[in-house]
């Protein structure tokens, strides 16, 4: 169903909304390993794209193929178990289970893909820098110090994609850069695929290849 160099497919896909078109047909072919900026105007469609990209949303009509699976065609407890395993989310907000600490915020995502281990959670946040804040809970965390776990919970399970939702959205331009090079380092270790949605030319330059994106449609698609 997809050749080696087709990772990521997505085949004429459009999202309509009772007031509005938000995708309209978006083909798009990505990699195994790229990093990938999606950057366009609030209301370009950039999230839809990555709802549906993730299963999380279905699209209105068309095809989105990962890993060969045509994740389109599949059941909401297939996809549940398709996300658990392949992919990992960053999002602007953090979503932090806020009287959970570190350490447990990061096992929870392993309960929920297999078995949770403290250990390899502790071992996750001391690779993004955050060793010794595994006590702490949420409101003791800088807004930094947050997507830092974030980014250990998404890649705990060592997910094929990390899909990120202006993941610096919330951070100033210090943070930012920071965050930003903390998952380069990543991404240079593990090879992982990354899709990353934002609105700030600074965060967008990280990636391998800008895709831009205007009224639902790409308008184009660069690569460094």
């Amino acid at each position: 169903m997809g050749s080696a160099d087709e990772f990521i497919k997505l085949r004429c896909v459009s999202k309509e909304y009772a007031t509005a078109s938000a995708l309209r047909g978006i083909d798009m072919v990505v990699e195994k390993g790229q990093w990938v900026s999606v950057v366009g105007p609030s209301g370009s469609g950039k999230s839809t794209l990555l709802n549906i990209m993730s299963g999380l949303d279905n699209p209105t009509s068309g095809q989105v193929v990962i890993d060969s699976t045509d994740i389109t065609a599949m059941k909401e407890d297939e996809m549940a178990r398709f996300r658990r395993e392949k992919i990992g989310f960053v999002f602007q907000q953090s979503h932090l289970i806020p009287y959970l600490n570190a350490v447990e915020n990061v096992m929870l995502a392993q309960y929920f893909h297999s078995i949770a281990d403290e250990r390899e959670a502790a071992d996750s946040l001391e690779r993004v820098g955050m060793g010794h804040r595994i006590d702490h809970k949420p409101s003791q965390l800088s807004g930094g110090e947050q997507q830092r776990i974030c980014i250990a919970r998404a890649l705990i399970n060592s997910p094929q994609i990390l899909l990120a939702d202006e993941p610096t959205g919330n951070l100033d331009r210090e943070n930012t850069r920071k965050i930003l090079e903390l998952l380069n380092r990543l991404y240079s270790e593990r090879q992982f695929t990354i899709i990353l949605v934002t609105h700030d030319p600074f965060v967008a330059q990280w990636g391998r290849r800008t895709i831009t994106m205007e009224d639902g449609k790409i308008i184009r698609d660069e690569y460094r």
